[in-house]
């Protein structure tokens, strides 16, 4: 099996050395999304709501270049700067996934890149 890259401009480029997702076979491991606007380049900070919604947006501009959707979504880890904004975070993230939602964690780290609030990353599968 070889391994695809998923890269699509309607999500942030990465800012490291790693790809938006890679796809191996029947899998799609998307890599942790943040809230930078993928046009502009800008980042969203402040509101965890907004936040949280414009990472699932970035996740869910990948899943369509991937031809998936959040339905095909096995795993997914949430990164929270402050677990006092879980719920905030759970109420966003939970609108996403109507039925069947996937496994999952969600830890509390004492830092994220560029000073975010929330990173989530998922795996995927067809």
């Amino acid at each position: 099996m070889e391994k695809k890259i998923i890269r699509t401009n309607n999500a942030p480029a990465p800012i490291g050395p790693y790809s938006q997702a890679v796809q191996f076979g029947n899998l799609l491991f998307i890599s942790g999304q943040i809230a930078l606007h993928h046009a502009s380049g800008e980042l969203l900070t402040g509101d965890i709501k907004d936040e949280t919604k414009l990472v699932m947006e970035n996740l869910k501009a990948i899943l369509t270049e991937a031809g998936m959707d959040f339905s095909h979504i096995i795993k997914t880890t949430i990164f929270l700067m402050d677990m006092k904004q879980f719920a905030q975070v759970n109420e966003v993230y939970g609108s996403y996934f109507t039925s069947n939602p996937p496994a999952r964690e969600t830890v509390q780290v004492s830092g994220l890149p560029r000073g975010v609030n929330v990173e989530i990353s998922m795996i995927a599968g067809i």
